[in-house]
């Protein structure tokens, strides 16, 4: 039979959607378990799979429907409860798991939930093995294979999870280095890691302030964490803190105050960390990965400091193919989702948020300071919600008025026009040299798209 491409469930960061609704429903989560243990179950003995999740409410009924789906298989489950997304990529590898799951939207509100799958080295599945387990799904290749008996799983919980991460991130730091004199406000965005990130911090003998740590299930993201940034330059203010850090639900990132409360993206850390690594030796092949999402003054900047700028398809996926392909050890996206791969294998926004503040402890420098290795090129951003998505090119009124913008910002600066991969958007995003200017064209090329494709209602 040939393989089925016309359900599609993964997009750019696993299986995502309203919870208990098509795609995540609680029967869709037992079949994605039972095809993911059938793919890794691929040699002989007990097979175990890790599963993880953020503090959404669905979080429960998904995570029992994946549990029974992989059980059914004849695989075993280790539970670890909340967790950040890049904990489970690294208990993967620690424990010498098959595979690990995260039950998590990332910033979406509560009433989203995903499913994100990592191998047993803590990599994120290739497209084609996305493809074999919806092959597996909507074919029915899988229906038959019913273990019984001694060789259906068992479900386990691990109780030192949140130790053995907490070690982890902290041993990313140089030996000996701490952190005290700083103080740092952290928002966990109400998530996965309301208990981590504060433990590690304080352990680490930073004083700390701590938002977003109280989650209840819906207030996951809520007026908080990385979509709110002005929560943490507002309390950097009050405090008077060295440094503000907000996380996402899953903290696969990480964004930033500085000591004035002005906001510092994934861009600007990366050109302060990109350089410092060159410096000392450490950025192999002198080479930064990141999206063609990435600002162009951090183009400039890195071409100044003598660093190569390798750029990818937006996702940190991507970044993350070309850094182990090319043999490249750091990368990552505008929006904070930072790749050390002499670290861990995925964005991890509390290596990520330690990175910083030991680049600020080991400089003697503030934020603002480090973060002026790049002068940012006014970027607008605008977002078209869409009935259906349609190859842009072949819309002649979409197509002349993008072909338009390209000839005015030749050579002082750039327009991408893109698909969101989990929602139905088109994105814009335009930069030049003037915000007023490059903003009324983001405005009208999205009425432009709007009037050609429609909105949904």
């Amino acid at each position: 039979m040939k393989p089925s491409r016309t359900k599609k469930l993964f997009g750019t960061d696993g299986v995502r959607g309203i919870a208990n609704q098509e795609p995540m429903t609680s029967e869709m989560a037992m079949k994605l378990g039972r095809a993911a243990a059938y793919l890794f179950k691929n040699k002989a003995g007990r097979h175990r799979i890790v599963i993880g999740k953020d503090t959404r409410l669905s979080g429960y009924m998904i995570e029992s429907a994946l549990t029974a789906g992989i059980c059914s298989m004849g695989v075993d489950v280790l539970l670890v409860g909340p967790f950040p997304t890049p904990g489970i990529a690294f208990l993967t590898r620690s424990l010498r798991a098959d595979a690990g799951v995260v039950i998590s939207a990332s910033h979406n509100p509560f009433q989203d939930n995903g499913i994100k799958f990592f191998s047993r080295e803590g990599l994120k599945l290739p497209d084609e093995m996305e493809h074999e387990m919806e092959d597996l799904i909507f074919t029915g290749k899988i229906d038959a294979i019913r273990p019984t008996a001694g060789e259906i799983g068992k479900a386990f919980r691990v109780d030192d999870a949140e130790g053995r991460y907490i070690e982890f991130v902290k041993n990313s730091l140089p030996k000996g280095l701490k952190l005290e004199g700083l103080t740092v406000v952290v928002d966990c965005a109400h998530g996965a890691v309301y208990k981590v990130a504060p433990t590690i911090l304080r352990e680490l003998d930073a004083k700390v302030i701590v938002l977003g740590d109280k989650p209840d299930g819906m207030n996951i993201n809520l007026n908080c964490g990385s979509t709110h940034p002005e929560v943490i330059q507002k309390a950097v203010r009050e405090h008077r803190a060295n440094i503000g850090i907000a996380h996402d639900g899953d903290a696969d990132r990480a964004i930033f105050a500085d000591e004035k409360g002005d906001p510092v993206n994934g861009d600007q850390v990366m050109a302060a960390l990109a350089v410092s690594m060159k410096r000392s030796r450490r950025l192999h092949k002198n080479t930064l990965v990141t999206t063609v999402m990435s600002n162009m003054g951090l183009d400039r900047a890195m071409k100044a400091a003598g660093v190569r700028v390798v750029k990818t398809a937006v996702g940190d996926r991507y970044v993350l193919e070309r850094m182990i392909k090319d043999g490249y050890n750091f990368g990552g996206e505008q929006s904070g989702h930072l790749i050390f791969l002499d670290y861990n294998t995925t964005g991890d926004g509390l290596i990520t948020a330690v990175q910083v503040l030991a680049l600020m402890k080991t400089t003697g420098k503030p934020l603002s300071e480090l973060a002026g290795a790049m002068t940012i090129l006014p970027q607008v951003l605008v977002n078209v919600r869409v009935k259906e998505r349609q190859d842009l090119s072949t819309i002649s009124k979409v197509k002349q008025h993008m072909e338009r913008l390209e000839k005015k910002l030749d050579g002082s600066g750039r327009l991408l026009v893109r698909y969101s991969g989990t929602e139905p958007l088109v994105r814009i995003m335009i930069e030049g040299e003037r915000e007023p200017e490059i903003r009324k064209w983001a405005d009208d090329l999205a009425r432009t798209i709007r009037d050609s494709i429609g909105a949904r209602e």
